[in-house]
């Protein structure tokens, strides 16, 4: 009996067959670092504003984000070609490797610029981590057992989104940001040495797939220009200055070579096959939208704790982990109810959306006088409604194409939620940045301007740093203390036009989330 047992537990490798032991504690092995690559993810959303205010980057912000979405994007699509040819162990083990190289370097650096680079180190380890998850359990399982393995890892990364934004507000209020990074070490070697001793390196049999180098590169070179240029655009330039205009021309140019490139080779990164069906490219286009709103959402939602209600990092952990459980929540009811009533997924989609909708119309009503408990409701419904969509597109994408292309339509979901959200972080950060200017020269009292030195006053009206940091605020505070009774009025004046331009501009972002989520709402219907 016992033998009888060993024997169905085991997996068809080119090595010989594992036992059950093996199995279990090889998918323990890939739980731990699913959870270790989408932790990060969310840990860093409460560590944000201090970061901010301690590298002086209120301009770059979001690329501290973004580094990590395009970094780890433009690696998902490859990396299962590449294990398909070499293996799953050391890919995965690499994978991790450079993940916690990159979150040392993270941790030491001393510069906005530095830190969006090392985050983009850690992207390609993330990336490399994420997509490989998801193969393993293919290889580890048969076809009927696949599912609900692979709904195991899917929940990893909904308790790594509800438990990371509080770790983050914890660490970086008792300890620093710099800890949110180099808490990776501790959980992270552990996980190489089991990898190292228990993990499978086993080879698929058959056709190898040639490995598409060439449309990875043409990703990469279409995707950064245009995040480049709509961060620029309406900030560090204008809108009509060349270099906007120049990148994303360019960046145009790369998508239609890609697009080119794609009908000539043999094994395609990313088959425009699969983008004939209506469904799947309607499907695809809500994807991307939604995943503006997604990111924008767990990034924007903390600074609005922070520096408009003057939350702390902990606190704004508690308040954005209500809005994650909405999003799991919501993921979990909808594939629920999809399952049971024979997949509409057009009402289902008009309903979550509209739910989203709400929610994200709710977060644009904001201003320096927003109640906490508003602030969180708002949040929770956006959550809830950007929940309902992830298992509903996905579903619907899997249904559309045809066997052949399964793989690749699935992680093409993945791919355009993610490409959605570097997007929309690059086009809500410039605008950010530029609605809080705007907001600065209209609010800033008149005596201000007239009794803060220049270099004190660019500081004030380039970013929201005094609301952000309390060295910020203790220094601004004693600037204006220094001339007596008159200006401790002018510097109480100065803070609260700093709050309700910050407010004002996080309100604008929020409503731009809206605009792509009508468009998404249009698509649907």
């Amino acid at each position: 009996m016992a033998q009888a047992e060993s024997s169905s537990s085991q997996v068809e490798w080119n090595d010989p067959g594992l036992t059950h032991r093996q199995v279990r504690l090889t998918l323990i092995g890939v739980m731990l670092a699913m959870f270790l690559a989408s932790l990060d993810q969310t840990i860093v959303a409460t560590a944000i504003p201090r970061i901010m205010a301690d590298l002086d980057g209120f301009d770059r912000v979001t690329w501290v984000s973004s580094a990590y979405i395009v970094a780890s994007t433009s690696v998902v699509l490859i990396t299962g070609a590449v294990s398909d040819v070499y293996g799953r162990k050391w890919l995965f083990v690499g994978g991790i490797s450079i993940f916690l190289i990159g979150s040392v370097l993270a941790a030491s650096s001393q510069s906005m610029n530095a830190l969006i680079i090392f985050r983009g180190i850690q992207g390609l380890g993330g990336g490399m981590i994420m997509a490989l998850s998801f193969v393993t359990i293919g290889d580890l399982f048969p076809p009927a057992e696949r599912a609900k393995y692979q709904g195991i890892i899917a929940a990893m990364f909904g308790i790594s989104s509800v438990l990371g934004p509080t770790l983050g507000g914890v660490i970086t209020d008792q300890l620093s940001w710099e800890w949110i990074f180099l808490v990776n070490i501790p959980l992270g070697i552990p996980i190489i040495f089991l990898f190292i001793r228990l993990f499978p390196n086993a080879k698929k049999d058959g056709p190898k797939r040639k490995i598409d180098v060439g449309g990875a590169v043409l990703i990469v070179l279409a995707i950064v220009p245009a995040l480049l240029g709509l961060s620029w655009g309406g900030n560090q330039y204008e809108w009509s200055h060349p270099v906007v205009l120049g990148s994303l021309a360019f960046s145009a140019f790369m998508v239609f070579v890609f697009a080119l490139y794609e009908t000539r080779v043999a094994d395609p990164i990313l088959p425009l096959a699969v983008f004939k069906n209506r469904v799947v490219g309607i499907a695809l286009l809500v994807i991307l939208l939604t995943g503006f709103a997604m990111f924008g959402g767990i990034f924007f939602v903390p600074l609005l704790f922070q520096g408009v209600l003057g939350a702390s990092p902990t606190a704004s952990g508690s308040f954005l982990t209500p809005m994650m459980l909405g999003i799991v929540f919501g993921a979990a009811i909808s594939g629920q109810v999809l399952s049971r009533t024979g997949g509409h997924y057009r009402v289902q989609g008009i309903l979550g959306l509209s739910i989203m909708g709400i929610g994200t119309l709710m977060l644009s009503r904001v201003s320096a006088e927003t109640t906490h408990s508003y602030a969180l409701i708002s949040a929770v419904v956006m959550g809830f409604g950007l929940g309902t969509s992830f298992p509903l597109y996905t579903i619907a994408i899997q249904n559309g194409v045809p066997q052949q292309f399964l793989g690749i339509a699935t992680s093409s979901a993945q791919f355009f939620r993610s490409v959605g959200g570097a997007i929309g972080l690059a086009v809500f950060g410039s605008y950010m940045v530029r609605r809080f200017k705007d907001g600065m020269t209209q609010n800033l009292p008149s005596e201000a301007s007239e009794s803060v030195p220049p270099q004190l006053l660019d500081q004030i009206t380039g970013n929201p740093n005094a609301l952000l940091s309390p060295e910020a605020s203790d220094n601004l505070t004693s600037a204006f203390a220094a001339s007596g009774e008159s200006g401790v009025l002018i510097g109480a004046q100065v803070v609260g036009a700093i709050r309700e331009s910050l407010a004002s501009a996080v309100g604008d972002v929020f409503f731009l989330c809206f605009i792509f989520v009508l468009f998404a709402l249009v698509s649907t219907a």
